[in-house]
């Protein structure tokens, strides 16, 4: 499971320390794939578009740009935006490859693929 969390730096090396002291403490550390969010970012993630997009590449192993393009009738700025968006926080990769006769093509790599993603957000 992916946690998508609002919060600052500090709540991060917070949890981090935490994770810390269980080591130190000689226990297994429980891994924690927790991506922390500002508030305003968080809010941005849930915009319709964009949750509609990652709902759509939640169970891909890779797209191309094209294809997305296609299947969501975004327009090319929009889609941009959001995957720029999407790839600060590391939930894709993009990569380019070579398209025979047609220069380069994008691939998007979703990294979070098959698995559950749960937004919290404390005020």
């Amino acid at each position: 499971m992916v946690n998508i969390q609002n919060g600052t730096i500090e709540d991060f090396f917070s949890s981090a320390m935490q994770t810390a002291q269980e080591i130190d403490n000689g226990k297994k550390a429980t891994p924690k794939h927790t991506i922390w969010m500002e508030t305003d970012d968080l809010l941005n993630i849930l915009k319709p578009q964009r949750t509609k997009l990652i709902e759509y590449l939640k169970y891909k192993t890779k797209v191309y740009y094209s294809v997305i393009l296609d299947e969501l009738k975004k327009s090319p700025s929009s889609l941009n935006k959001d995957l720029d968006f999407l790839l600060k926080y590391q939930l894709i990769d993009i990569i380019k490859e070579p398209n025979s006769g047609h220069g380069i093509r994008k691939v998007i790599k979703p990294l979070y693929s098959n698995e559950q993603i749960e937004f919290r957000a404390i005020l």
